[in-house]
């Protein structure tokens, strides 16, 4: 039992996951944002942008050592000090001559240090709660990371768009916004430095029988789990899968908030921050909240297999709204509004079936490995088509590369259609061991 360690589970649970999902949805979105209030052009920003993604593809290789250096509450701590100091970086560098350099190196030290803080929080949650508490607090955390990507995307770009208004110096009001995100993600490190628990099991990994793995153990353990990752059967199948289940959305995470922000004489909506804060971070992740629980609960009494399709549907049709946005460009906050809250609550509802098969395909040895591995490559499947989303738009223009986005969602139906999945996974009565 660990009563000792984790008797006020509350004190520090939600505010971890918050501290995991704000520099998350800083990098994703804002930074998007932020540069495109600053001039750069969409080809830049989606090419730049996509690169912060990379942290979050490698991650698996240098997780090893997150369990023999230090502790994992060790690690949550200093990379929570170290993401609000890269947020000061960047509201630092950003009024100045190099704020292009300068920024984006500051959100390259903000990615790996997220990245590295994912590992080490998700660890240090499995050993600060008993089976009973991290089955009860599995929908809290998912919550306060949500309610992290809304304050990020909603409120944190609220607040620049009217400071925007006040100062009339747009550099300016990003870097006092970058300013405050710095001082919260400082002051999360310092209360959980008071409120985490000391979890007698949080030290070295044992490996093979040794106290104090070295590195050499470490990585050759890692090659063995890697090698083997690569040998299960139907491995290239379920690669297409996660490649290409996305491919839309990796192309419209990255365009989505510049189209909304383009003046319509360049074929966006001309929404202020302000505007985009409450229909991108707002209003669309709470469509893509409910459509996730709706997803889940979908699957849970069908299975998988029988799901599938509806999902499939779900992610790919509703991005029709897109072209009709471009097409028809509503002056009115509330058809858009409409249009992004349907978009979302469909990919809410589809990308169940991506996370469901995630975990269908790494049961077996080593699963938890493999689905760390397997989450590389999901990152990279928005890495990959964002880098080039950009060239792609200012190429096409919003509406041809709309409608390309839709030609794309035909390669989310062909990798579907090759995959194999037991009809009795994922079904709340199957007899199936998970």
């Amino acid at each position: 039992m660990k009563q000792h360690l984790s008797k006020y589970p509350w004190s520090w649970v939600p505010s971890l996951y918050f501290a995991e999902g704000l520099p998350n949805a800083i990098v994703t979105l804002v930074a998007v944002l932020m540069y495109k209030r600053f001039g750069m052009s969409n080809t830049e920003i989606a090419f730049y942008t996509s690169w912060l993604y990379l942290p979050w593809v490698i991650k698996a290789i240098w997780s090893p050592f997150v369990d023999i250096l230090r502790t994992k509450r060790w690690w949550v701590i200093t990379m929570q000090l170290l993401i609000g100091a890269a947020l000061g970086g960047v509201a630092f560098t950003i009024p100045g001559s190099y704020w292009i350099q300068g920024s984006l190196f500051c959100f390259w030290i903000m990615a790996f240090s997220s990245a590295t803080h994912d590992i080490a929080a998700d660890g240090f949650y499995m050993l600060g709660l008993d089976d009973h508490q991290q089955s009860f607090f599995s929908g809290i955390r998912s919550t306060f990371y949500r309610l992290a990507t809304m304050f990020g995307q909603g409120v944190l770009v609220m607040i620049a768009g009217n400071l925007e208004v006040v100062t009339r110096n747009i550099r300016y009001s990003w870097s006092l916004t970058f300013y405050l995100a710095a001082g919260i993600m400082i002051a999360l490190g310092l209360i959980h430095g008071c409120v985490l628990p000391r979890p007698k099991e949080d030290k070295a990994a044992i490996i093979n029988g040794a106290e104090r793995p070295t590195a050499k153990n470490i990585m050759n353990n890692f090659a063995e789990t890697f090698i083997s990752f690569f040998r299960k059967d139907g491995i290239i199948v379920a690669l297409l899968f996660i490649f290409f289940y996305r491919a839309p959305e990796g192309m419209l995470t990255k365009i989505v908030p510049l189209f909304l922000n383009d003046s319509m004489h360049e074929g966006g909506l001309g929404l202020s921050p302000q505007d985009i804060g409450l229909v991108s971070g707002t209003v669309g992740l709470i469509g893509l909240t409910l459509g996730g629980i709706l997803g889940g609960l979908y699957a849970s009494k069908y299975g998988l297999k029988k799901a599938l399709w509806p999902m499939v549907c779900a992610i790919t049709l509703p991005d029709l709204v897109y072209i009709y946005l471009a097409y028809f460009q509503p002056a009115s906050l509330f058809p858009i509004n409409i249009c992004v809250f349907f978009e979302q609550f469909g990919y809410g509802v589809g990308f169940t079936a991506y996370m469901l098969y995630l975990i269908y395909f790494c049961q077996g040895e080593h699963k938890t490995a493999h689905y760390a591995i397997c989450t590389g490559f999901m990152a990279a499947s928005l890495m990959l088509p964002g880098m080039v989303a950009g060239w792609l738009q200012e190429l096409m223009g919003y509406r041809l590369f709309f409608i390309l986005v839709m030609l794309l969602c035909t390669l989310t139906f062909a990798v579907s259609a090759i995959i194999k999945i037991d009809p009795g996974f994922g079904k709340k009565h199957s007899q199936r061991e998970s």
